[in-house]
């Protein structure tokens, strides 16, 4: 559902090297110390155990890969950014869990919008809907254990933007900004005018939107 009103701006919010698979929750190091950015208090509160309320708290931070490959691809800094094929590149101080979602959203850049696409245990699909979108990318940093859909996303995690996650959602509609870039089916202010799951060079309006965040991130 597309919305009008101000845009807003978003401050950057902002791989394993010890040769197992990046894409891999299994890896990540739980007791991790993790990068954040600046003034984000960004370690996330172990105690909390149930991603499904947490927001992912139970994994911790971790601490990303400065390596960029071709298929894990990594730029400096705290800022994810849109690479020429319609990719993102995931910034190096980010924590693993915010890398992965990156690079698991790419999977999807290009893929249909189809409506309840990716609502199902296994988080697959021809193609996805807003939700589903959103939640392939959350799962794919180890931080959803089941696709949500964007009401249910309304009460997920923590109220308001996040240093590394912001997740925009109503009932009717959800996106997410990732280490300071837009994931979202919608083409609302992106001059492609293309939709389905893509990384969006604009940010877009927030009014009617509700700002959700995983604790610690």
């Amino acid at each position: 559902m597309l919305v009008a009103g101000m845009a807003i701006s978003v401050a950057p919010a902002s791989a394993q090297t010890d040769g197992s698979q990046p894409g891999d929750p299994s890896q990540y190091d739980s007791a991790g110390g993790g990068s954040a950015a600046p003034n984000s208090g960004g370690t996330a509160q172990a105690s909390e155990v149930d991603p499904e309320t947490s927001g992912g708290a139970e994994y911790g931070s971790t601490t990303g890969t400065s390596t960029s490959t071709p298929e894990y691809p990594v730029v400096d800094g705290y800022t994810a950014k849109m690479l020429p094929d319609g990719t993102a590149a995931a910034p190096a101080m980010a924590p693993s869990q915010v890398q992965h979602a990156i690079w698991a959203a790419n999977d999807l850049i290009g893929k249909p919008y189809i409506y309840g696409g990716g609502h199902n245990p296994q988080f697959k699909g021809k193609g996805y809907d807003c939700s589903g979108t959103v939640s392939y990318a959350l799962h794919g940093g180890g931080l959803l254990k089941s696709p949500l859909d964007s009401g249910s996303f309304m009460k997920w995690g923590a109220k308001g933007p996040g240093t590394w996650f912001t997740i925009w959602t109503n009932r009717g509609h959800a996106f997410v900004i990732i280490a300071g870039l837009r994931l979202d089916t919608s083409p609302a202010g992106d001059p492609s005018g293309l939709r389905g799951p893509r990384w969006r060079p604009q940010l877009r309006s927030t009014r009617g939107f509700v700002a959700r965040h995983p604790r610690g991130f």
